[in-house]
């Protein structure tokens, strides 16, 4: 029997090509886990899967179901999670494409294939035989297989009699619908009530008994053997495969007297903050400093359906100003005072809120709008479906002009703030242009999500969830 090794520089990978011309099964190596991190996944992996909803344990693969086909989408694909134990599982096939993500064993697996038809087998059940083909897969480790319908295949542990499983596996049926599928099957695949053993056709009669007659010693198989840490057969190799054996046994043993299930933490997305281009059309921002300025920004967050939709524009305003003031954000505010640590030895103007809404601190000497907030100028629409105000001050270095507004239209209610800035020396323009970026894709964005979150959106701790095997 000859051997040949050679190193691969990319993931070691077998193929086997079908000589009817049908799809070739192949299998890659994909890294190498820790010692006894096979079987230890294996073990806790089927705890959670024997408490899944759709568990069957049948044909000595024990499979669970995590996601059917949705035919009515035109997605005839499905997912789910098997096992292959120590004593391994008999030869089958099925009719669908598969391909499937699995963590071997500490001791490894060997994967079994052959091509021959119904038709060859008929004529001689020996053709199962010569047309086998054996992969050999290392120890902990993560690979891949593909292979098309109508191919027998029979997974064990590498080695023989072994206390080890051979992996554990996430499968992807590719098409559900795929194959010479019978008419009952088709449809329990069309009710999405298949199942892995519902899928599955094992060997003929004749080719089992064959099988059985046979010892071990009498087979002698085309093998590859794929591996990462060591050539295959090499004494390193071999010696590691024992370390892997051991700590695997330990790992495997404690992982079965662990806690099954998990959890899920459930928690709202924030709003969206959105860019515009320039402020919006009518703005009273457009109407500040027209004979020039140095910066422009705006943006803008709708709130979702059945968000204080049925509030008129200037109640929205007067509550999104003040959640400016009552509620800035933590992260804004840090900055705030560091910003303030620094320029005030310069005598330049300070507040605890940032530039956009710091003049609502002000004095109250201005126009108010709500009767409390102080503003430079404001506009409420005839039918209270549009507000704004106008915010800003005056420094030694640079005036700046903001625009909080609320727009009510259709069930949909838009939250916008817009800033101008005009430089008055060159220290402001230098101010500015260190200041620029941060307050574009920072300050102003968190600020007006916080502010809309503070007045619109009601607050819920998020939700932890224990997802645990039940008793038995």
């Amino acid at each position: 029997m000859s051997h040949r090794s050679h190193v691969t520089a990319s993931f070691p990978t077998a193929r086997i090509s079908s000589p009817a011309g049908g799809l070739p099964v192949e299998v890659s190596l994909i890294a190498q886990l820790g010692h006894g991190a096979g079987s230890q996944l294996v073990a806790s992996s089927l705890l959670r899967q024997q408490a899944h909803a759709h568990f069957i344990d049948e044909l000595d693969e024990p499979s669970a179901r995590l996601g059917g086909t949705h035919l009515e989408h035109g997605d005839a694909t499905s997912l789910y999670t098997f096992a292959v134990g120590a004593n391994g599982h008999p030869f089958h096939r099925h009719a669908g494409h598969r391909v499937f993500t699995a963590v071997s064993g500490s001791a490894g697996a060997q994967l079994r294939f052959s091509t021959a038809t119904l038709e060859d087998m008929a004529a001689d059940p020996a053709n199962f035989l010569r047309s086998l083909r054996f992969i050999d897969v290392p120890p902990d480790s993560l690979f891949t297989v593909r292979f098309g319908g109508g191919t027998w295949h029979q997974f064990a542990p590498l080695g023989g009699a072994s206390t080890h499983p051979a992996f554990f596996a996430l499968s992807c049926h590719t098409n559900e619908l795929g194959g010479d599928l019978s008419e009952s099957l088709l449809r329990q695949v069309m009710a999405n009530e298949a199942s892995i053993p519902a899928l599955t056709e094992v060997l003929p009669e004749c080719v089992t008994q064959l099988m059985a007659s046979m010892s071990a010693g009498q087979l002698h198989v085309p093998t590859v053997a794929l591996s990462l840490e060591a050539a295959p057969g090499s004494l390193q190799g071999k010696l590691c495969g024992f370390a892997r054996r051991v700590v695997g046994a330990s790992r495997a043993a404690l992982a079965r007297f662990g806690r099954a299930g998990g959890f899920l933490r459930e928690s709202g997305g924030r709003q969206t903050v959105i860019e515009m281009d320039h402020p919006a059309d009518g703005s009273l921002l457009r109407d500040q400093f027209t004979e020039g300025f140095d910066h422009e920004d705006a943006f803008v967050l709708t709130l979702a359906a059945k968000q204080a939709t049925d509030a008129s524009a200037s109640a929205l305003l007067a509550s999104l100003l003040d959640a400016f003031v009552s509620h800035p954000p933590v992260g804004v505010s840090r900055m705030m005072a560091l910003r303030n640590m620094l320029v005030r030895p310069l005598g330049l103007r300070t507040s605890s809120l940032a530039c956009p809404v710091s003049s609502l601190l002000g004095h109250s000497d201005r126009a108010l709008f709500a009767g409390r907030f102080p503003v430079i100028d404001q506009r409420v629409s005839d039918k209270d479906r549009y507000a704004e105000v106008i915010l800003g001050a005056d420094d030694k270095h640079l005036r700046f002009r903001s625009c909080v507004a609320v727009r009510v239209t259709d069930g949909r209610v838009d939250l916008m703030l817009g800033t101008r800035v005009r430089c008055k020396n060159t220290f402001g323009r230098l101010y500015l242009r260190l200041i620029d970026g941060v307050h574009r894709r920072y300050v102003s964005p968190v600020m007006l999500r916080a502010a809309a979150e503070t007045a619109f959106v009601p607050r819920a701790a998020p939700r932890v969830v224990m997802v645990s095997m039940p008793q038995a």
